[in-house]
């Protein structure tokens, strides 16, 4: 055991702010891409690995689900977060100061009305806590690094406005994975079962194997599809259902899925987080 976390992002990313949250005790293990999070973990440097999956304004994160069915790893926990976006410079510097600001693409626009309150410039950054590692190098008091007060933490940088997002309700979903499911624990919340299903090539095959779950009253809470292997015809579904398969009637439903399936496999059960509650 390395009692490490691994998570995709630079320190201070608002993965590293899941990690934090969800295992306080544990070592954390940046990584330049999901896919070096996923053989950290494979390769023993790490022993867990955090996950965005979706964010509550943006939807889902791109190429989440078609790496987790191959990744090896399990779910057994999810983690939110609730982005709160900060405003970060030097040390002495005023928002009066700041000409621009720097963050990732998606952050900037989530800041847009405080940006044109103080004619502030956006300025696209890869990452946002690589945004504020820059600040702090350049030590220039007109640049600025829209991130996590986390990140502010890390690289020494003064919080000059806090909150400063337009929607007050920005949260991501992160899956927190293991090498090794656990399907022993219950939930205080529930519990939630995740897997990805491919249908068989018949009428009405998607119509049919849901009907299982409704006909058992098991309430499915996400169901997203995409193409598996560039093909227009092969389509992945990805599911998340309140239950355990355990339960008689979750087991009943996935045995109905089973007949227009040409594969399912379970993903991870593991508790509902009060989070998304």
């Amino acid at each position: 055991m390395t009692n490490r976390i691994a998570f995709q992002g630079e320190p201070g990313a608002y993965s590293h702010e899941a990690c934090r949250n969800a295992r306080p005790g544990m070592e954390v293990l940046p990584c330049r891409t999901f896919e070096d999070v996923i053989e950290a973990v494979n390769s023993g440097k790490a022993d867990l690995a955090m996950l965005p999956v979706e964010n509550s304004t943006y939807g889902r994160v791109a190429d989440i689900h078609r790496l987790l069915p191959h990744s090896g790893l399990h779910i057994i926990d999810e983690v939110f977060v609730r982005v709160h976006i900060s405003l970060l410079a030097v040390p002495g510097a005023k928002v009066s100061d700041i000409k621009e600001a720097h963050s990732h693409l998606v952050l900037l626009p989530q800041c847009a009305g405080f940006l044109k309150e103080h004619g502030i410039r956006g300025r696209v950054s890869p990452d946002n806590a690589r945004a504020a590692r820059e600040v702090a190098e350049w030590g220039d008091k007109s640049h600025a690094a829209l991130a996590s007060e986390l990140a502010g933490e890390i690289y020494g940088l003064d919080v000059l406005a806090n909150r400063i997002e337009d929607h007050d309700k920005n949260t991501t979903r992160f899956l927190l994975m293991s090498p090794e499911p656990n399907y022993t624990r219950r939930g205080s919340h529930g519990m939630i079962t995740s897997f990805v299903f491919q249908v068989r090539n018949i009428p009405a095959a998607l119509y049919k194997a849901m009907g299982g779950f409704a006909t058992n009253g098991v309430n499915m809470t996400k169901l997203e599809s995409y193409m598996v292997d560039g093909s227009f015809t092969a389509t992945q579904f990805y599911a998340d259902i309140d239950g355990h398969p355990d339960d008689a009637n979750v087991q009943l439903a996935l045995d109905e899925l089973s007949y227009f399936t040409a594969n399912m496999e379970i993903l991870g059960v593991y508790p509902a987080d009060n989070g998304r509650f």
